[in-house]
């Protein structure tokens, strides 16, 4: 399988870097995971909702440039969908069986993905209601991930 995380700002703190290298250590025997990051764009402090679109709308089109063409795109997003961590293993293992081996998921700025993204996307993911730092995500996303695989396969790891 083939795993692309397109995602909007560098990261910077060396616990983050050091827990998606593991996760992706982790992940090697299961799939080829990549990780691409697209420059955020600088917005104004009391940014009004135009230009919070705007800022979205220029991150939206850097990510789309890094998509390929039949992939499966699964973007996070809080209107999305929240599964549990079975449910996800069991979305990873049904799109295996539907021959959609090449997944990206995409993980917007602080102010989230653009609505033409969104609308492009084959399937909207909520990791959870609550707020975390988009840079955060990238290792939950990855954790979550690690855990579907074992999941799948019935190997020890999900309690």
């Amino acid at each position: 399988m083939q795993i692309k995380i397109i995602a909007v700002g560098k990261l910077k703190e060396k616990y983050l870097k050091e827990g998606i290298a593991e996760y992706l250590k982790r992940l090697r025997p299961y799939a080829k995971v990549e990780i691409v990051e697209v420059a955020d764009e600088p917005a104004p402090e009391n940014a009004s909702a135009a230009e919070e679109l705007q800022v979205r709308e220029k991150e939206g089109e850097k990510i789309a440039k890094n998509l390929k063409p039949g992939t499966y795109v699964i973007a996070l997003a809080l209107e999305g969908k929240m599964l549990s961590s079975e449910g996800l293993a069991e979305k990873i293992s049904t799109l295996t069986l539907a021959g959609k081996s090449d997944l990206t998921f995409l993980i917007g700025g602080s102010l989230g993905l653009a609505p033409s993204l969104l609308s492009q996307a084959d399937f909207l993911l909520c990791l959870s209601p609550m707020t975390f730092p988009h840079q955060l995500v990238r290792l939950i996303l990855l954790e979550q991930v690690y855990r579907a695989f074992k999941i799948v396969r019935g190997e020890p790891y999900h309690k």
